[in-house]
């Protein structure tokens, strides 16, 4: 699900600034448009110019900083794209038949904040988006600071992103597929039904006032229709025009749910500046700013709930007026390509496994790529092989690998699109402008040699707020000296090219989703006949990694892997159900009793026979 956490237009209320404004052919008008904001663009030359090389040796590079950061709101960058391109298409959205030019989702936002703002939420509030791909997604996503919450939540999943931020409002749809997203609110907010629509009083969720329902009546909520309706009345359009004048680019504006290192989800609190800016330099590292427009057409077949999608989609698509195609609900290979064919399609987003499942998708000779000029490959670990695949069979020259953490807004390292294959192959490209990276020895905390393994820190305008009520973990992430770690080892070469290598953390990335073992195996010790459970990843050739439950019995209990998988349908996200459940009798220790994962994963793959 997507909890966004509002500050209405807010979004536009909290919203963010239009970057080096992009997607025009003819540096002089580039310029032009530039001058108007008080923004310089990188000249050609710049832009064609390579990140900084690292120095004495050592695993450290800075980004350029020749370019300004940009402290403008996301509202004002939708302004800004709104005035620059007003005709041009902002947004389609397939399965919903759904098409905006910038000018006309512009109108749309603002009537989206205002009608919030006239059923009583305020600057500051949260309002959390649940629900899979739309346009709903988007109009909430700029119209309101938002806490992203996984469309696959269940029950317990979503009462904890709900309470950890004290969301006011939740905007969702009736149902999608299997999910049932009314009928799990009611699970734990059962006041729902009898309460008067904005007037929530709810015993487990005291913050939740407001609920919102994009298509259908259901009791106690609002009608999304009606609250755009509403405010498009003159009365909330000014009040919304002088809200808007209090708000700050260093305002908080989305809040993303992401474990960290360890533990239980941990909300990653972002800024207008944050995202403004590291949307803006996804889109120079691209060139979408040399393209025509009909050279710069993206299709997302990403989740909006994840950081690639809301910033590498949403808001490169605003900071550089290029047209965004939402090509289905959830990932679908097959609606990826028709979206690619049908749409002229020239860039591509996706995970791995996004792009495994649309290179093999058996018609895929059938549809028209002629269109295809490069894309964005993120989210997990690459093989160097399916590199080479997308570049050559996708027409994908310009593709580039890009690394980073939600914590970073996300991007922090990236190829160039002129690099070589081999340099896209085997890395995660070179450092972004305006950020630090250096690379320290875990057991000294010293700098690590170039092309010595350590961990990955990073610096600079990229790192979010912090965790969202949560000093302590927010100071464990981020030193005094601002620094975050990022639990990820990772080597540094000559030229300045980041190779990820491994993980000290134990998170699993399945597909592109995020695992924590510690949550599961929480939740497998609320089963009857568990005695204890470690959970690992075990590597998988389609989706990188799978999850393994080791699952030790309570003496005399028999149970089977089928009964286990049953026990987790409908109390945790499909994703997070364990491919593999291994029943064992002890687990590799080490000498003080520490249970070795590395050692227990090994044991798994084996007896797997992967």
């Amino acid at each position: 699900m997507a909890v966004y956490i509002g500050m209405l237009r807010l979004g536009r209320l909290c919203a963010g600034s239009p970057g080096v404004l992009g997607a025009r052919v003819g540096l002089s008008r580039v310029w032009q448009e530039a001058k108007l904001w008080g923004v310089r663009p990188l000249s050609s030359r710049e832009a064609a110019r390579t990140a900084p090389l690292p120095v004495g040796g050592l695993s450290f590079v800075q980004g350029h900083t020749e370019a300004r950061l940009i402290n403008k709101t996301v509202g004002q960058c939708l302004d800004a794209a709104a005035q620059r391109v007003p005709d041009r298409e902002a947004l389609v959205v397939l399965h919903e038949n759904m098409r905006l030019t910038f000018a006309q989702l512009k109108q749309q936002v603002d009537k989206a904040a205002s009608g919030l703002l006239s059923i009583g939420l305020c600057k500051g509030d949260r309002l959390g988006m649940w629900g899979p791909n739309s346009y709903a997604w988007v109009l909430m996503q700029l119209a309101t600071a938002q806490v992203s919450v996984n469309p696959a939540y269940q029950a317990m999943e979503l009462e904890y992103a709900l309470k950890k931020v004290g969301c006011k409002a939740l905007v969702f749809p009736k149902q999608f597929k299997t999910q049932q997203y009314y009928n799990i609110l009611k699970q734990i907010c059962p006041e729902v039904e009898k309460a008067q629509p904005g007037a929530l009083k709810s015993q487990r969720l005291p913050d939740l006032s407001t609920v919102i329902s994009l298509d259908a009546p259901l009791p106690g909520t609002l009608l999304l229709d009606e609250v755009v309706a509403a405010g498009d009345q003159e009365q909330h359009l000014a009040r919304l025009r002088h809200t808007q004048q209090f708000l700050s680019c260093h305002d908080p504006i989305n809040i993303q749910f992401t474990s960290g290192t360890t533990g239980s989800p941990k909300g990653a609190t972002l800024s207008h500046y944050n995202i403004v800016n590291n949307s803006n330099m996804i889109g120079e590292r691209l060139r979408l700013h040399q393209k025509a427009p009909d050279e710069s057409r993206v299709v997302l077949p990403n989740p909006l709930y994840h950081c690639l999608g809301s910033v590498g989609g949403t808001m490169v698509s605003l900071m550089h007026g290029v047209t965004l195609v939402l090509s289905s609900p959830v990932f679908d290979g097959k609606k990826a390509l028709e979206a690619i064919s049908r749409e002229r399609g020239s860039f591509l987003y996706g995970t791995p496994t996004m792009f495994v499942d649309i290179l093999n998708q058996p018609d895929f000779s059938s549809y028209d790529i002629s269109a295809m000029c490069g894309g964005v490959i993120a989210g997990s670990p690459a093989p160097p092989e399916l590199i080479r695949a997308i570049i050559n069979k996708l027409n994908m020259k310009d593709l580039v690998v890009a690394y980073g953490t939600t914590e970073n807004s996300p991007v922090t390292f990236m190829n160039f699109t002129e690099d070589t294959v081999e340099q896209k192959a085997e890395s995660v490209g070179r450092i972004m402008p305006h950020t630090e990276a250096q690379i320290v020895n875990v057991k000294t905390g010293s700098l690590a040699e170039l092309n010595t393994p350590g961990e990955l820190c990073i610096r600079g305008y990229c790192v979010m707020m912090g965790y969202w009520g949560e000093p302590q973990k927010t100071d464990e992430a981020i030193g005094q000296d601002k620094w975050y770690r990022t639990g990820d080892i990772a080597t540094m070469d000559e030229q300045g090219f980041c190779k990820i290598v491994g993980r000290s953390k134990d998170m699993i990335i399945r597909g592109g989703e995020n695992i924590y073992p510690a949550e599961l195996e929480d939740f497998f010790h609320t089963h009857p006949q568990v005695q204890e459970v470690q959970v690992v990843g075990v590597k998988d050739d389609r989706m990188g990694e799978e999850i393994c439950a080791c699952i030790r019995l309570k003496k005399g209990e028999e149970t089977t892997a089928e009964e286990i998988k049953a026990f987790c349908k409908g109390k945790i996200s499909h994703f997070k159900i364990p491919r593999y459940i291994v029943f064992v009798t002890d687990y590799p220790l080490t000498v003080s009793g520490k249970i070795q994962k590395f050692k227990l994963r090994e044991q798994m793959e084996q007896h797997l026979n992967l």
